[in-house]
């Protein structure tokens, strides 16, 4: 798994800067109910996205939390006195304090099954009756686009799939949350070219091909045999899943 720390300082140009934020943010927005008063960004990175959602929504204050202290830095620098550093398995908030909650490209992260439902249930605790939990699934899956580059690739060893959107449905339900809506945005950016995924390959993009493993090279020389090496492949398109947290634990029929 990449070291998030060391990414921090390329992680917004390296995976489509504003642009990309811009679509996330409306993304996530169109799935928060317009009287929401209240939301937390869990796992927020560099805040990139969190500045937009609290720019969007005037009389909406937006927290961010974040495990990495060079990206929950730069989220400071964008949004003084809103963010904290914090766990999203055990996040540092009261039950019941927001009234929306999200978390973008987190729970493909998880180191498993177990901590991706614990994640989706300290989502579940912080959120208040009636407020809804926003979170992206199935992404890996996106950026498989059907380009040459994917044809190449799809021999490497598979990679655990921590959040399949049936999965995270069932997490959520076992903790009281039910369906509420779904959306996509585009990864604006994100489209790869052979040059830059030879580039992941050797800097551990890919988990199940760290550098050195004895298929990376193989790989690498087959993708520098492509055509158009600068060329970026299509932009992925992400998925998000809304879930709504019943008032009175009881869903009308």
């Amino acid at each position: 798994m990449l070291d998030y720390d060391k990414e921090a300082e390329r992680y917004d140009a390296s995976r489509g800067g504003e642009p990309r934020a811009a679509a996330a943010a409306a993304a996530v927005l169109s799935l928060v109910p317009p009287d929401a008063r209240s939301l937390l960004d869990v796992a927020c990175g560099t805040g990139i996205v969190t500045r937009r959602l609290a720019a969007a929504r005037e009389g909406m204050r937006v927290t961010g939390v974040d495990l990495a202290p060079a990206m929950a830095r730069q989220a400071i620098a964008r949004l003084p006195g809103a963010v904290v550093l914090g766990d999203s398995r055990r996040l540092p908030f009261r039950d019941g304090e927001f009234d929306a909650v999200c978390s973008v490209w987190l729970l493909h992260l998880a180191a498993g099954p177990a901590d991706v439902r614990t994640i989706v249930g300290e989502c579940a605790r912080v959120l208040r009756p009636g407020g809804v939990y926003v979170t992206t699934v199935d992404k890996a899956a996106s950026h498989n686009v059907g380009s040459d580059i994917d044809v190449v690739l799809s021999p490497r060893p598979p990679s655990p799939v921590r959040d399949a959107a049936a999965d995270v449905e069932s997490y959520a339900a076992g903790h009281g949350l039910v369906p509420a809506g779904q959306a996509r945005f585009r990864g604006h950016g994100q489209g790869r070219s052979p040059r830059r995924t030879v580039a992941d390959l050797r800097r551990g993009w890919f988990v199940t091909l760290p550098p050195g493993h004895p298929l990376a090279d193989g790989f690498a020389t087959r993708l520098a045999e492509l055509p158009d090496q600068d060329r970026p492949r299509p932009d992925p398109f992400f998925t998000l899943r809304a879930f709504r947290k019943p008032c009175g634990g009881l869903e009308p029929g």
